[in-house]
């Protein structure tokens, strides 16, 4: 009985055995994966991230060594923990928090422990690290700006937080990825992939070599390089105009949508946001809530447009058949509706056609054509979609589709807009005349008005605008290839380039012409409101300018925005000038343009809402300007008026 029983035990558990092996190899469908075997460690290689050269080859952006304590929390034995907090130079609070962050991501998957050591502080370290199981150095690179400047164009790179990780399971904790600018737009070019090792454990733990000969190793795959639009050269000569101002420049070339600079002002170096002081730079410079230097003005920042909004106003208005480019405009100075004047106007001859109204840039004349516009149909509804429709055909009012991280839509109001604030059919023409000249509620992004003045350089179409020109063994997208129509003809476009080739012969701007080069431009001026202690109080007026160069097959176009800048060709029309110059002509002529700007500082008007005294418009002080109709006293102001008409809080 007794050998019986022995013999059924021994072929039960050989039966338990055999099914066990049999379900395993056989009817399981989970595949083995080296990747969950805790008997074997693994070691990602990085690869080397792909470079960054400007539109003319310059290395913008490189690679330098960098290495990582990594930690396995299981295999951590009893250590000196003082000398090992001196060879990392941290204290024992230190240790025990970023032991206790390692072991609770995972007790037996590596984590980074002190990222980011320097040449010196590895050398030392490398020498005692069999001294500490559990830990182990891991290389890696991390960028190596060769530049100053582009840090809003470039961006910056940064670890990955769980959240990161959960949606894109390529990452592991202590990973870097794009942040801001290029880095973050193309990450996944950049980036290459990682390679991997798999060393065998024995059963204390320990390593004994590459698992099975390396057989399942990887070599990592380097990133591709990449060749970007920028130049820098222009875009270098745009930040140092920018120096002691606030705003945004950006510059595309019209024929096929590359931007060439893409300024912010002000703006930080970007090797700040490199290595162990990264975060803690980060947030000095993201917690400056004042000068704002992590925020991209020329994407981010919706202004009101002012008067280089008019020209689009004029397209329109050709377009609908309401205006000729020879009929004339009487400004008494300034718009009046029977005896109610809407908007003032700076002196001027009159009347005024259409080369004149925008040489001139006067406000009455653009306030007739809006209204001709909208009035043109019925229902003021349909007029203003059919406006709005035209408008945004320049890209305006939405996201131009770019490839960097950030932007806004800035705003066109449409019919159903103004149905909303006022009530169905109970608003016309003249409760929103202040659209006319670029105030009321229209919006704009600086890169916007950049793209629209290309399309007009171009006479009615445009490119989307980018930043990558070329990536390695690859092609660009196809959407920044394919041209884009607005909705005018082509023949109206020529009036109004004239127009603006006048702004700068006898107009608004004749004082910045540059010598050689046939420019096209608009001037203009949008007020400028805080709220303080709930009372809208008005500060000094944004200098505005678009221009593009030359005048036939342009290879510029540019927007300029300087917060609290006076008015347009006082600060953004120089400034607009030079970058202009500097592109075509890669020299300086007008140093009289150049020298004013950089001597002239805006400092003590960014200072005026923080230091108690009293604001000054067009040296007049004032407390209470609140949607005051303001008088320009500079025949150069390019005014661009806040109207008050039965005007809804929007």
């Amino acid at each position: 009985m007794r050998k019986i029983l022995l013999l059924l035990t021994v072929i039960i558990v050989g039966l338990i055995f055999i099914s066990r092996l049999f379900y395993l190899q056989v009817y399981n469908k989970e595949t083995y994966s080296l990747y969950d075997d805790t008997a074997i460690r693994k070691e990602f290689d990085y690869p080397k991230r792909g470079y960054v050269y400007d539109r003319n080859g310059k290395l913008l952006v490189a690679n330098q060594p960098s290495y990582d304590v990594m930690i396995i929390p299981r295999e951590v034995e009893p250590l000196d923990t003082l000398e090992f907090c001196k060879l990392l130079k941290i204290t024992k609070e230190d240790f025990i928090k970023k032991y206790n962050r390692a072991k609770n991501y995972s007790p037996r998957l590596p984590s980074p422990f002190v990222p980011q050591l320097s040449k010196k502080d590895y050398a030392v370290l490398q020498e005692k690290m069999r001294k500490f199981d559990g830990f182990y150095i891991q290389k890696r690179s991390l960028r190596d700006y060769q530049t100053s400047i582009g840090a809003n164009v470039l961006g910056d790179l940064g670890e990955v937080n769980r959240r990161i990780i959960e949606k894109q399971p390529y990452y592991v904790l202590g990973d870097l990825i794009g942040k801001q600018g290029i880095e973050l737009s193309y990450e996944d070019v950049l980036r290459g992939k990682k390679g991997i090792k798999f060393i065998q454990k024995d059963r204390f733990n320990k390593n004994i070599g590459p698992y099975k000969n390396g057989t399942y190793d990887t070599l990592p795959q380097p990133g591709k390089d990449i060749k970007i639009t920028i130049d820098s050269e222009l875009q270098k000569y745009g930040e140092l105009l920018m120096t002691n101002k606030r705003g945004g420049i950006v510059a595309i070339d019209p024929s096929n949508g590359e931007i060439l600079a893409l300024v912010t002002g002000p703006s930080y170096n970007p090797n700040l946001l490199v290595g162990r002081e990264r975060n803690k730079n980060f947030s000095r410079l993201y917690l400056d809530t004042i000068s704002r230097p992590t925020w991209d003005r020329g994407l981010q920042a919706q202004y009101p447009p002012g008067s280089p909004f008019k020209v689009i106003n004029a397209l329109i208005a050709l377009q609908e058949g309401v205006m000729e480019p020879s009929e004339k405009v009487t400004c008494r100075g300034g718009y009046y509706y029977g005896s109610r004047k809407l908007t003032g106007c700076h002196h001027h001859k009159s009347p005024v056609d259409m080369n004149a109204g925008i040489a001139q840039s006067c406000n009455a004349y653009f306030v007739t054509a809006y209204r001709k516009t909208i009035d043109k149909y019925q229902d003021a509804g349909e007029g203003m979609n059919i406006w709005a429709d035209h408008a945004k055909s320049f890209g305006l009012g939405d996201f131009l589709g770019y490839d960097l991280p950030v932007g806004q839509k800035g705003r066109i109001p449409d019919g159903n807009y103004y149905d909303r604030a006022y009530g169905d059919n109970r608003w016309g023409s003249t409760y929103i005349v202040s659209n006319a000249i670029g105030q009321g509620e229209v919006e704009a992004t600086p890169i916007q008005l950049a793209n629209m003045v290309a399309a007009i350089g171009n006479r009615g179409y445009y490119y989307t605008p980018h930043i990558i020109k070329e990536i390695e063994g690859d092609t660009i997208p196809n959407k920044f290839t394919t041209k884009r129509q607005t909705t005018i003809d082509k023949r109206h476009f020529e009036p109004v380039v004239q127009g603006m080739f006048d702004v700068y012969n006898k107009g608004t701007a004749a004082s910045l012409r540059i010598p050689g080069i046939e420019i096209c431009g608009k001037t203009g001026t949008a007020e400028n409101f805080i709220k303080i202690d709930s009372v809208k109080t008005q500060l000094t007026d944004h200098s505005i300018f678009v221009a593009f160069a030359p005048k036939d097959n342009p290879k510029i176009a540019i927007a300029v925005f300087v917060e609290n800048g006076y008015w347009g060709s006082r600060f953004a029309g120089r400034m607009a000038s030079l970058m202009i110059e500097k592109y075509i002509n890669k020299d300086i002529t007008r140093t009289d343009l150049e020298n004013w700007i950089l001597t002239h500082s805006l400092e003590n008007e960014y200072a005026k809402p923080y230091s108690g005294e009293p604001f000054k418009i067009n040296g007049e002080s004032t407390l209470q300007i609140v949607d005051k109709v303001q008088e320009p006293k500079d025949d150069n102001l390019d005014n661009s008026i806040n109207i008050n008409v039965n005007k809804p809080k929007l």
